[in-house]
């Protein structure tokens, strides 16, 4: 457990360097750049928490799932304020995501997450057999069909003004969508496999 956090810490600091490039290039260039992200994240073996929750045994990996969960969160909560200091330009795209969000309202994301959570599993499946190309197009996939990333919206969220951010809509929609990428990442093994359990690696 000792050596989750730190891989966790620096798969937040990865996905957070795809969400730079993606509120800098936008459309599907930024969208297609930002699998770099995910691609280091698979390649470096670290704990991102789509691509761990898809793969969790039925009975443990709680703790394990959580904890890379809130490191996720600190190495995007670093990556923000370093950002929002060195490249102040991406506060305000940031911002309009955040507002979107909100605008859609906790059911929505939750929704938009299921999806998610699904492309995201199963381009972590591909890539564990050495497949790398569902991983590449997945994450454009699911940025260009709008579906919300709990990791990534927990870096847009956190390089948005404090003013925005402060609000108890915001934790709201945040727990629906990583309840939505939870239920996305397990959504095949619950229809093809209801009965079976996978170790988590």
């Amino acid at each position: 457990m000792k050596k989750i956090l730190p891989l966790a810490i620096l798969a937040g600091i990865c996905i957070s360097i795809g969400c730079v490039v993606n509120l800098r290039v936008g459309g599907v260039a930024g969208a297609v750049l930002f699998a770099f992200g995910l691609t280091t994240v698979v390649y470096y073996g670290l704990k991102l928490y789509t691509g761990t929750a898809g793969f969790i045994r039925l009975k443990g990996d709680w703790a394990m799932l959580c904890l890379v969960l809130l490191g996720n969160i600190v190495g995007c909560l670093l990556t923000a304020w370093l950002i929002a200091y060195a490249q102040p330009d991406c506060i305000e795209p940031a911002s309009k995501i955040l507002a979107g969000r909100l605008a859609k309202g906790p059911f929505a994301c939750f929704l938009l997450a299921i999806g998610c959570g699904f492309i995201m599993t199963t381009a972590v499946e591909f890539a564990r057999k050495g497949k790398m190309l569902p991983l590449l197009l997945g994450v454009p996939v699911f940025i260009l069909c709008g579906f919300a990333h709990s990791i990534a919206d927990a870096f847009y969220f956190l390089v948005s003004p404090s003013e925005q951010v402060l609000q108890t809509s915001v934790l709201v929609v945040y727990v629906c969508e990583v309840l939505g990428n939870f239920v996305g990442c397990n959504l095949y093994r619950w229809t093809l496999f209801p009965f079976e359990t996978k170790d988590s690696e």
